[in-house]
């Protein structure tokens, strides 16, 4: 039986990004992307969520303003 050989997916590139030669560690990807996949793994209670749960994500102002609004006006009333 033939071993299974594993590969590290980079996404549709086929490549890391790199930066002056140099691979760096993040992608800039649309959130419309990435959040589908994100509720999903929320709802299915994914314990990989874990391992990033104390990743910092960068997002524009305004999309931090609308969370804020957000946050502020779901709260039940007293």
């Amino acid at each position: 039986m033939a071993a299974c050989q594993l590969r590290v997916y980079y996404g549709p590139n086929g490549a890391a990004q790199t930066v002056a030669g140099e691979q760096t560690d993040t992608v800039t990807v649309p959130l419309g992307e990435i959040l589908p996949l994100l509720a999903e793994a929320v709802q299915s209670r994914r314990t990989w969520l874990d391992d990033f749960s104390a990743d910092d994500v960068t997002i524009s102002t305004d999309l931090y303003e609308v969370l804020l609004a957000y946050q502020h006006y779901r709260r039940p009333s007293a």
